[in-house]
C-alpha cells in the first residue's frame, strides 16, 4: 500500500518541502531508503523500526521502500524520522491519509519512541505556511519556536504513538496548538542589560558609540589597558534600537538552523552581542564544516559582532572580514552548492596601540618604531578602511572615576538614537534598507546631498586625507547619522567635520609607521 506525508528540510538558512512517500508490498522483509540522502537520514530506518516496536506497533513483514522527494536535493539531519513512521503507520491503515494532507511533520524518534527537537524548525513552518498548510506537527521542544509563526497552528507532541493516536482524532484534536506571549516575551528580553551610566568619562568613545549604533557604523576603540574599551562596547546592545519583527524572524531563523534556540528562547527579540576569543578559527568566524552551518558573523546578524583584542587574532581570520562588512553576507561555496548566510552586523573593535599598549606615551611605553609597526600591521588596510568610525580612549582621570553622579544612562541616550532610526525608517520606507551604513554610492547619492560649500569641503578632505572613495562614501554617511542625532534634513558642514574626525586616527597611528 502507499502512502505519502509532507516534511520539510533546511539548505543553508533556507528551507524546502519533501514528500515522503512509502510503499509496502508482499515479498522477502527489507526496509530501503531512497532520495539522495546523507548518513543520519540512511539511519533513520533503525531508529523507525525499533521506534515502532517499542511504541507498540508491528512492522509490516513484508518489503518497504521508502522515498524523500525531491530526490536531486541532498537531505542531512533527523528530521525525517517522525514522516517515515507516520507514513508507515499509514500505510498499515492505522493512520488514516485523509489527516496527512492537512499536516506536516518533522521530528527525530529515539529508540523509545519519544520525539526529539531538531534544528530549523522555525523556517520551515514559514516555509509550510507560505505553501498553504494550517498545522504542523514537531517535537515539543520545538513547539514554541515554531508557534511564533502566525497563522498556522503548530502541536508539540511527545512521542510517535501521541502523533499516532493525534492524527486518528485529528478532526477533534486532543490537544491545543503552542502559543507565544510575543508582549512579554519581547518585554523580558530587554531586562538585566549593561547600562552607559556605569561609564565614568571617556565623552570622546561614548560619542563614537552613539554615532555607531545610531546608523549601525562600524566602530574601532584604540587606547591603553583599562581605559574602558571592552565596557563601552558590551553596552551598545543597550542603546541600538529594538528589534522589529521582521528583524527578529531573520535572526531566530539563523539560530534555529544553527540549533540554538532552545525550548524557553522560541524567538531572538534581543539584539545579539557576541564577543568571540582572539584564538577563533576561519571556519567558525565565517560558518562552514561537511555540512556548512552559520558562523559568528552570521550568528551576529542585526546585532554586535565585538572583537577586543584585536591585533592578537591571526590575520587570516581578520581578512575574512573584508567581504561580509561590505556586502552584509558570507558566501560558502562546496561542491554541491553555494551557501548564503546574512551578516549584517555591526563590527565592533578593540585594541591597544602597541605591545605594551600605552603608545605615544614615552613616560609608560618603551616599544620600539618597529615594534609598534609591527603590532599595528597586523590590521591590514583594507579591513582598517571598512571601519567607519574610529576613536581613541584616554586613561580616565581619578577626579571623574570618584564624580558619584555618573555618566548618562542608556535609556536617555536611546532617546537620541530612537529619533535618528525614525528619521531613517522615514527615508529608507519601502527600499529593504535598515540603517544608513546599508547604504551604497546610488543610495548616498540619492539620500545624502551636499550643498555647494559642503561638496567643496569633501573635495578638499578627499585630496589633504588622501582618501579612497569607500572612505569617502562613509565619511559622508557618518555625517547623515550624525545630522540625523541632531534632527536634521541637511549634511552640514560641522556634520562633516565632526565624521571627518573619525578618520583622523588611522594616520595618527598607522600613517608614521606605513
Amino acid at each position: 500500500m502507499y502512502s505519502t506525508v509532507i516534511s520539510g528540510g533546511i539548505r543553508g538558512i533556507y528551507s524546502y518541502l519533501v514528500q515522503v512517500e512509502v510503499d509496502t508490498a508482499q515479498g522477502l522483509p527489507g526496509f530501503e531508503m531512497v532520495g539522495y540522502l546523507g548518513s543520519e537520514v540512511k539511519e533513520a530506518k533503525e531508529r523507525v523500526r525499533v521506534a515502532m516496536k517499542n511504541a507498540g506497533y508491528v512492522m509490516p513483514a513484508g518489503k518497504i521502500t521508502v522515498n524523500i522527494s525531491p530526490a536531486d536535493i541532498p537531505k542531512e539531519g533527523t528530521a525525517y524520522d517522525l514522516p517515515v513512521a507516520i507514513a508507515v503507520l499509514c500505510s498499515m491503515e492505522i493512520v488514516p491519509k485523509e489527516a496527512l494532507e492537512h499536516f506536516l511533520l518533522i521530528g527525530e524518534l529515539g529508540l523509545n519512541g519519544e520525539l526529539r527537537p531538531v534544528r530549523g524548525v522555525l523556517p520551515i513552518v514559514r516555509k509550510a505556511k507560505a505553501a498553504g498548510f494550517t498545522s504542523c506537527i514537531v517535537p515539543k521542544e520545538n513547539g514554541n519556536e515554531g508557534a511564533v509563526v502566525k497563522g498556522i497552528d503548530v502541536y508539540g507532541l511527545t512521542c510517535l504513538r501521541e502523533a499516532a493516536e493525534f492524527l486518528q482524532h485529528y478532526r477533534t484534536p486532543p490537544c491545543a496548538p503552542a502559543r507565544v506571549d510575543f508582549e512579554k516575551l519581547f518585554l523580558s528580553e530587554q531586562d538585566n542589560q549593561p547600562d552607559f551610566g556605569d561609564i565614568q568619562g571617556q565623552e570622546g568613545a561614548r560619542r563614537a558609540a552613539e554615532i555607531a549604533a545610531a546608523g549601525f557604523h562600524h566602530l574601532l576603540m584604540i587606547g591603553p589597558p583599562g581605559s574602558g574599551k571592552t565596557m563601552i562596547a558590551k553596552r551598545i546592545p543597550s542603546i541600538l534600537p529594538p528589534m522589529s519583527m521582521e528583524e527578529s524572524l531573520e535572526v531566530s531563523t539563523i539560530y534555529s538552523v544553527a540549533g540554538l534556540l532552545k525550548e524557553k528562547q522560541s524567538l531572538v527579540c534581543r539584539r545579539p552581542f557576541l564577543n568571540p576569543h582572539h584564538t577563533i578559527s576561519e571556519h567558525a568566524l565565517a560558518g562552514g564544516g561537511r555540512v556548512p552551518r552559520p558562523g559568528v558573523l552570521s550568528l551576529a546578524h542585526r546585532g554586535v559582532l565585538f572583537l577586543d583584542e584585536l591585533t592578537e587574532f591571526k590575520r587570516a581570520t581578520l581578512e575574512i572580514l573584508r567581504q561580509p562588512m561590505e556586502d552584509k553576507e558570507v558566501q560558502i561555496a562546496r561542491s554541491s552548492a553555494t551557501f548564503t548566510y546574512p551578516a549584517s552586523c555591526l563590527v565592533v573593535g578593540a585594541m591597544n596601540p602597541c605591545p605594551c599598549g600605552y603608545y605615544p606615551d614615552r613616560n609608560q611605553c618603551s616599544c620600539s618604531p618597529h615594534e609598534v609597526s609591527r603590532y599595528l600591521y597586523k590590521i591590514s588596510g583594507p579591513v582598517l578602511d571598512r571601519m567607519d568610525i574610529v576613536t581613541e580612549t584616554k586613561k580616565v582621570d581619578i577626579a571623574k572615576l570618584n564624580d558619584a553622579k555618573g555618566g548618562e544612562s542608556s535609556a536617555e541616550i536611546l532617546k537620541r538614537i530612537m529619533r535618528a532610526r525614525n528619521m531613517q525608517k522615514r527615508r529608507f520606507a519601502g527600499t529593504g534598507f535598515h540603517f544608513n551604513a546599508d547604504m551604497g554610492p546610488a543610495q548616498v547619492r540619492k539620500y545624502c546631498p551636499l550643498g555647494a560649500e559642503e561638496r567643496q569641503m569633501m573635495e578638499d578632505m578627499f585630496s589633504s586625507m588622501n582618501l579612497s572613495a569607500r572612505a569617502y562614501h562613509k565619511i559622508i554617511k557618518v555625517a547623515r547619522t550624525i545630522a540625523d542625532l541632531e534632527g536634521e534634513e541637511l549634511i552640514r558642514r560641522h556634520h562633516l567635520a565632526e565624521a571627518a574626525c573619525y578618520r583622523r586616527t588611522d594616520s595618527k597611528y598607522w600613517g608614521r609607521n606605513r
